[in-house]
C-alpha cells in the first residue's frame, strides 16, 4: 500500500483525506487515465454514476422477480452452454464458479501499471450504469485500486473475444477473498490481504461475475499505457534523430516546408517543422556541405517518423473511443426495459489498432538503427566506431550489433495477431480478435524501440563530439550536456552494458516527464 495510513476504504487516514478523481457516467479520457495513474489520485463514483449504478442493479432484480425468461448468463450457462436453465438458488453460486472457472490465465504476471489501469478501466466500464451489479461491488474496485492492492494478473489466456475473460477472472479473484494480490510489492494470499484491511469477501449477485469477466479492459490498459508510451518516443526520435543528422553533417533542405506541403500528411509535416526548430541555430547544419544529399535514414525522416505519428494518432483515436465505450455483455437498458446480449466485448477494434501500433512504433526503431549504423561507419570525417584509435578499440562496433537484434526481434514479432482466429467455447465463439496478444507483442515492442533509441542518443553524443568546437543548436547542446551528466564520452574502450543501461534511464526519465524533452 502506498501508506501504511490507508483507512478501511483505502483513502488517507486524518481528518482531511485525499482528494479523489470522481468517475461519471461519459468516460475516461486517455489525459484523465495518465493523470490519475501518474499521480496515484484516488478514484470515485461521481453522484452521477452512483445514481446510473443503483438504478441499473434495482432494475435487473425487479425483472428477476417478476419473470423467469432466459437471460443469457444471469439465469442460463455461459458460452455454449448458454441453453442450460439455473434455478434460483443457484444463481449467486453460478457467478462464483463463472469466476473460479476463468481464472485461467499463465505465463508471467503483467506489471503492476497495468493492473492499476484494469482497476480503473473496469470501474468506468461498470459506472456507465449498464452492468447492473451491486454499488458494493464497485466500490471494493475502487477501494482495490485506492489502497494499491493489485490482484496478480498472467499474461496469457484471453483471445480478445467476449472480452478478456482469463485475465479479468483474475483480477476479480480477490472480491471473493480468492487468488492473490502484491501489497507494497510483496505478493500474498487475497484472503490474507482482505483479513488486514478488515473487508470481508463479496458475494456476487445475478451477471455479477459476467460483468466482472466481460469487458475489454485488459487489451484497453494495455492500448492505452502503449499509446502514451508510443507518443512520447516519437517525440524523443525527432530530438534524437536530429542530433544524429548533425553529427552526420546533414542537410536541412529535406525538411523545408514547401517539400511537405507538396505531400501534405500531416505527421510529415509536424516532423518536419521540429526539425526546423531543433536545428535553429546550429553551426553544423548551417555549414556548407561536401555533398549533395543525405542517406535516406536522414533524407527520409519526415517521411517516416511522420507516417509512425499518424498511426500513432489513429490508435489514440480508437482508445479514446474504447474509453468511452460499455464493453459488457449482456448489456442493460433499464430506461428501455431491454437486456440485450451483444458483442461489444469483442476486440477488433483494440486488436487492429494494437498491431498497427506495433507496426509504427517498430518503425521509428527501424530507421533509427539505421543512422546509428551510418554514425559508425567511418564517413564524413567521423573516425570508424567513434573512437579515436580504431583497431585497438573496437568503440561503438557492438551496441550497433545489439540495435540490429532488437530491430530484428521487433520485426519478427510484427505479424499481424489480428489476422489470427480459433475457434472456441465449442464453436460459439467463432471468431476472436487476438487482441490480447497484440497487446503483449506491442508491448515487447515499444520497450525495444526504446532501447534501440537509447543506443541511437549514446552514438550520437558520441559522434557529435568530433565536431568540436563546432555546436548544434541550443536546445539540442542542452539536451546533450544533461544526457553527458549521466554517460561519458568515451576515450577507450569499456564495459559498453553499462553506458547503454544509464543511457536507457536517461530516455525513461524524459518519457515519463515529457515536458523535460526539447520543443515537444
Amino acid at each position: 500500500m502506498r501508506s501504511s495510513k490507508l483507512s478501511k476504504d483505502g483513502s488517507k487516514g486524518g481528518k482531511f483525506p485525499a482528494p479523489s478523481h470522481p468517475i461519471g457516467t461519459v468516460g475516461l479520457e486517455l489525459a484523465e487515465l495518465e493523470h490519475i495513474l501518474h499521480t496515484r489520485t484516488p478514484i470515485s463514483l461521481s453522484k452521477e454514476a452512483v445514481a446510473a449504478v443503483q438504478r441499473s442493479h434495482a432494475y435487473l432484480q425487479d425483472r428477476l422477480k417478476k419473470s423467469d425468461a432466459p437471460i443469457y448468463g444471469v439465469n442460463t450457462g455461459f458460452g455454449s452452454l448458454y441453453d442450460k436453465s439455473i434455478a434460483k438458488k443457484d444463481l449467486a453460486q453460478l457467478q462464483k464458479n463463472l469466476v473460479m472457472s476463468h481464472a485461467c490465465g499463465s505465463g508471467e504476471p503483467v506489471p503492476e501499471d497495468i493492473v492499476r489501469a484494469m482497476l480503473v478501466l473496469k470501474v468506468q466500464n461498470m459506472a456507465f450504469g449498464h452492468s447492473a451489479v451491486a454499488p458494493a461491488t464497485v466500490q471494493r474496485l475502487i477501494d482495490m485500486y485506492n489502497a494499491d492492492v493489485l490482484p496478480v494478473v498472467y499474461e496469457r489466456g484471453s483471445l480478445g473475444a467476449s472480452g478478456d475473460l482469463a485475465p479479468l477472472a483474475h483480477l476479480s479473484l480477490p472480491l471473493l477473498g480468492l487468488g492473490e494480490v502484491t501489497v507494497a510489492g510483496k505478493r500474498l494470499p487475497s484472503a490474507q490481504a482482505l483479513k488486514k484491511l478488515g473487508w470481508k469477501p463479496l458475494e456476487l449477485g445475478p451477471k455479477e461475475g459476467l460483468a466482472l469477466l466481460n469487458g475489454t479492459q485488459f487489451m484497453n490498459a494495455y492500448a492505452s499505457l502503449l499509446t502514451l508510451k508510443a507518443t512520447r518516443l516519437a517525440q524523443l526520435a525527432d530530438v534524437i534523430g536530429a542530433i544524429s543528422l548533425d553529427a552526420y553533417d546533414g542537410r536541412i533542405e529535406p525538411f523545408h516546408p514547401s517539400i511537405h506541403a507538396v505531400r501534405p500528411h500531416p505527421g510529415q509535416a509536424v516532423v518536419a517543422g521540429r526539425f526546423r526548430d531543433l536545428l535553429k541555430g546550429s553551426e553544423l547544419v548551417k555549414r556548407k556541405k561536401a555533398h549533395v544529399q543525405d542517406p535516406y535514414s536522414f533524407r527520409c525522416i519526415p517521411q517516416v517518423h511522420g507516417a509512425s505519428r499518424d498511426a500513432i494518432a489513429y490508435v489514440e483515436r480508437v482508445v479514446n473511443c474504447e474509453l468511452e465505450s460499455v464493453t459488457d455483455n449482456p448489456t442493460v437498458f433499464d430506461d428501455e426495459d431491454l437486456i440485450i446480449s451483444a458483442g461489444n466485448f469483442h476486440g477488433q477494434p483494440l486488436a487492429l489498432a494494437l498491431d498497427f501500433l506495433a507496426i509504427a512504433t517498430a518503425e521509428i526503431g527501424s530507421i533509427s538503427e539505421r543512422r546509428i549504423y551510418k554514425l559508425i561507419g567511418g564517413q564524413r570525417g567521423l573516425p570508424a566506431f567513434l573512437v579515436a584509435e580504431p583497431g585497438l578499440n573496437s568503440g561503438f562496433m557492438i551496441p550497433q550489433y545489439t540495435a540490429a537484434s532488437l530491430v530484428s526481434a521487433n520485426k519478427q514479432r510484427c505479424m499481424p495477431n489480428s489476422v489470427d482466429t480459433i475457434d472456441s467455447s465449442n464453436g460459439q465463439e467463432d471468431h476472436v480478435s487476438m487482441g490480447a496478444a497484440a497487446a503483449i507483442k506491442t508491448w515487447q515492442v515499444v520497450q525495444d524501440v526504446e532501447r534501440v533509441l537509447a543506443i541511437e542518443l549514446f552514438t550520437a553524443a558520441q559522434a557529435l563530439e568530433f565536431r568540436r568546437p563546432a555546436r548544434s543548436s541550443a536546445p539540442l547542446e542542452s539536451f546533450v550536456s544533461a544526457f553527458r551528466e549521466r554517460v561519458p564520452y568515451v576515450k577507450t574502450d569499456v564495459v559498453m552494458h553499462d553506458h547503454m543501461e544509464a543511457a536507457l534511464a536517461f530516455l525513461r526519465e524524459h518519457i515519463a516527464e515529457p515536458r523535460t524533452v526539447p520543443l515537444c
